[in-house]
């Protein structure tokens, strides 16, 4: 099974938190990096924040600050830490894995996603 599981979405108020898990099928594939992705209604699919094995870390602007990205590459499993949550981060959130693959270079897998609804 190479699609990545997640985890951990839900209905929070406003100002609160949820933690989100992204479990990465266990292969001999190596990954690259891992990354959260959002899409609320009508709207196009964007990234949140993306993290490489080796721990680099990059952020949309709209969730600096109060979102925070981690990994567990033994685990091969990535977090998404929110906090100080807003309406407007009410969305499915989708985590996409990254293989090096010797043929195809770069593959991206992605999650069936999860819902993280916000309410005011």
């Amino acid at each position: 099974q190479v699609q990545p599981v997640e985890s951990g979405g839900g209905l929070v108020q406003a100002g609160g938190s949820l933690r989100l898990s992204c479990a990465a099928s266990r292969s001999t594939f190596i990954i690259n990096a891992m990354g959260w992705y959002r899409q609320a209604p009508g709207k196009q699919r964007e990234l949140v924040a993306t993290i490489t094995t080796g721990g680099s870390t990059n952020y949309a602007d709209s969730v600096k600050g109060r979102f925070t990205i981690s990994r567990d590459n033994p685990k091969n499993t990535v977090y998404l830490q929110m906090t100080s949550l807003k309406p407007e981060d009410t969305a499915v959130y989708y985590c996409k894995v990254q293989y090096l693959s010797s043929i195809n270079g770069l593959r991206d897998y992605w999650g069936q996603g999860t819902q993280v609804t916000v309410s005011a």
